[in-house]
């Protein structure tokens, strides 16, 4: 008797992110305190955001209108009627104990946004990742555990009420994400996405950004979810990626053994590479929402959301379409350019100033790129110009001087040397009249070499091209130069 062997249950994971970012407005949400970041702790605050007695909120209305642009970036419905509530829970970075949010009535509902992951053969896979809703809130202040990073272990904890009520939109995605890629890439969209609109500045690592991440697994074909569980304050995109990876393979060890998975709130451990319990998750019932008495309902007039949305620049994912399909890069190029929206606006004006796309495309994406990588600066700092980017490529396309000349003046270049006196006196020589006596002189004085190519040894080529390169000072030009070779050589 043969005992059949047990077929293995295959997994999916179902991933949704809750993205907290901050604001770029110059003061808080509901007060004039200032939102700059890294003041001295308890400088940026008033009697509003520590909720002292008496005061009263007023809205910011520049977090409204970021809150709205950035729902019409992300194709979310505005509501033309929305409200605040108060969301009840104490914590010690809450002044008032209770988070002015909005609950069942938000800003914004119902909206996507495209990823596109390119695997390494540089073929795109693009993918709609469904918005759930944007709302409106304010952040909490931060607390400071000295001794340990986490409040276990620590032996005093300290509070920083700057952050108090800094502005928040909160973006929740449907559970539409599949693997911990999917959901980095989501997140590094999003940032992509308010980076350009300018409503924030996504820099993770002051916690302008941050994702908590609700994964769960069920087996492939069940459309039953299985038991959530939250992962809190993920702030890299890579973090985000292994601390999905870790917790599909936890959860499914955890199913395939029986154990039960229970809904709780797990943090991930850069150090040891894995996430662990904090608290079990509290439900919506446990924070008591009511609608916020101090703040009015909000209305968002015809007039002022058509005016907001004349006001949106083109975002990064209509950029790549329009850089893959009529400019014909490649997804990568398209992506590497439109990461940042200064690198998209200098491409684009090098175009307008004549240069060829896929030409300004490898200079930007290679040569430009590790000079500023190198330099650690940004593309606004530099002094070679988009029109005189477009003069060099010109010049080379025409002729006048080589790829390789202009690789060795690009330090000059992006100093401020324009392209007129970098290359002053070094245009290609391009008549064969003046190269080929060059060429006859070269190969009479190497009879050797000559020999050993004709023998067979046609490696030697590049031997003659250098000298000719070295006779006329790298100004010969390349192509005629390999031309006038071959046939002399060969003869």
């Amino acid at each position: 008797m043969t005992t059949a062997t047990p077929v293995k249950t295959e997994y999916e994971a179902i991933i949704g992110l809750e993205t907290h970012c901050q604001l770029s407005t110059n003061t808080k949400i509901f007060s004039n305190s200032s939102t700059a970041f890294g003041a001295d702790p308890n400088t940026n605050i008033d009697p509003v955001c520590m909720g002292l007695p008496g005061v009263l909120p007023v809205l910011n209305a520049k977090v409204l209108e970021y809150a709205v642009k950035t729902g019409l970036a992300l194709n979310c419905q505005i509501a033309r009627y929305s409200k605040f509530d108060r969301k009840q829970y104490f914590y010690p970075d809450l002044p008032k104990n209770y988070q002015i949010s909005q609950y069942d009535l938000p800003i914004a509902e119902h909206g996507w946004i495209e990823i596109e992951l390119v695997d390494d053969a540089g073929n795109p896979t693009r993918k709609r990742i469904g918005i759930t809703r944007l709302h409106m809130e304010e952040d909490a202040g931060k607390l400071v555990h000295a001794g340990s990073e986490r409040l276990s272990g620590s032996t005093y904890s300290l509070v920083d009420y700057n952050r108090a009520g800094v502005p928040l939109v909160e973006i929740v995605s449907e559970p539409d994400l599949r693997s911990g890629q999917e959901a980095a890439e989501y997140a590094q969209e999003l940032r992509r996405i308010v980076r350009y609109l300018g409503v924030s500045d996504g820099n993770m690592q002051e916690g302008s950004l941050r994702c908590d991440v609700n994964i769960s697994v069920r087996p492939v074909g069940r459309e039953e979810f299985g038991t959530k569980v939250e992962i809190k304050n993920m702030n890299s995109f890579s973090a985000i990626q292994k601390a999905i990876d870790y917790e599909i393979e936890r959860q499914i060890a955890a199913v395939e053994a029986g154990e039960k998975i229970i809904q709780e709130t797990r943090l991930w451990e850069e150090g040891s590479q894995r996430t662990s319990s904090m608290r079990v998750k509290e439900g919506s019932s446990d924070y008591r929402y009511f609608p916020e008495p101090d703040l009015s309902p909000i209305q968002v007039s015809e007039q002022q959301l058509e005016a907001w949305l004349s006001e949106l620049p083109e975002l990064p994912a209509q950029k790549r379409h329009h850089y893959e399909n009529e400019l014909s890069l490649s997804a990568y190029d398209a992506r590497v350019l439109t990461e940042d929206s200064s690198v998209a606006d200098y491409f684009e004006s090098s175009i307008k100033s004549g240069a060829n796309p896929k030409a300004a495309a490898n200079w930007i994406t290679q040569d430009i790129a590790a000079y500023l990588n190198k330099q650690k600066l940004v593309i606004a700092e530099i002094a070679l110009t988009p029109a005189n980017l477009a003069d060099v490529i010109t010049r080379i396309e025409t002729g006048k001087i080589s790829n390789a000349q202009a690789k060795e003046k690009l330090p000059d270049l992006l100093s401020g040397v324009t392209p007129e006196k970098a290359f002053a006196g070094q245009e290609l020589i391009s008549d064969p009249t003046v190269l080929e006596p060059i060429i006859d002189e070269i190969i009479a004085a190497n009879t050797q070499q000559v020999e050993k190519y004709r023998a067979g040894n046609t490696n030697l080529k590049g031997f003659f091209v250098g000298q000719v390169l070295k006779k006329t000072g790298k100004r010969a030009d390349p192509k005629l130069t390999n031309e006038l070779l071959e046939k002399k050589l060969n003869a």
